[in-house]
């Protein structure tokens, strides 16, 4: 296989870990065991990225639209991820990693979760190796509303102008504000679209997808989407 042109490596990817039901379906095993596979192979996909200086790594969690699923696959996975901040989280605070939690902050979510985020939060802010954002509870479309009422409140209050509205100001109100745009989507598990997934962050980003499901999403399968993001020519619309 062709190797990694380390002076090309994007410096943001973000990727919809897609087929972890699919992938538990397929061995005969609960669909839970699929969700816990697809979470131990993320730590994987993150030592990718740390030995690839990858910078950012944007990961599609738990959507807006997935509490519309059956009441025990979600409790399923709300204790999946009580059990990731409890013990994944502390071996990535000592490998350097920085984790941002992007998402609503309300409605369903439980209030025991919101109080471990912001304590994660709070640990690694200052880790340097990769800055891993997690979007849990998230939605395009939410972040895009949430951004347009915290812009109108300003300007209802006096604080802001119309005239002074723009992309960079925009931006700045979304959950991501604090991450440069993505370089590189990644899907996995078959489908062809971005499913509610940074809708404003994706303007420019390169698309690839694979058949792959997330928990066979391996080293061999990050390198083959990095070298073909590598054989694309980004143009940003200039020509």
């Amino acid at each position: 296989m062709q190797n990694i042109n380390s002076d090309q490596i994007p410096a943001h990817i973000a990727i919809i870990m897609d087929g972890n039901r699919r992938w538990a379906q397929k061995y005969g095993m609960p669909v839970k065991l699929g969700h816990k596979q697809g979470s131990q192979n993320l730590e994987k996909i993150i030592d990718c990225c740390i030995d690839s200086n990858v910078k950012y790594l944007t990961v599609y969690a738990f959507s807006t639209e997935n509490w519309k699923r059956n009441q025990k696959e979600v409790e399923d996975l709300m204790n999946l991820l009580r059990s990731y901040f409890e013990n994944d989280v502390k071996k990535l605070h000592k490998k350097g990693v920085k984790i941002n939690i992007l998402g609503e902050r309300e409605g369903n979510v439980p209030k025991d979760i919101l109080g471990k985020i912001k304590e994660i939060e709070k640990e690694t802010k200052h880790n340097k190796k990769l800055s891993l954002n997690i979007c849990f509870n998230y939605g395009g479309r939410t972040e895009i509303v949430s951004a347009v009422k915290s812009i109108a409140k300003k300007v209802s209050n006096g604080l802001l102008l119309i005239s002074e509205i723009d992309e960079k100001l925009f931006q700045d109100c979304l959950y991501s504000s604090q991450t440069p745009d993505p370089d590189l989507i990644i899907r996995t598990g078959g489908e062809s679209r971005i499913s509610n997934f940074l809708l404003w962050q994706a303007a420019y980003s390169e698309l690839y997808f694979t058949d792959t499901l997330w928990p066979d999403f391996n080293k061999k399968e990050f390198t083959k989407a990095i070298i073909n993001f590598q054989n694309r020519e980004r143009r940003y619309g200039k020509r």
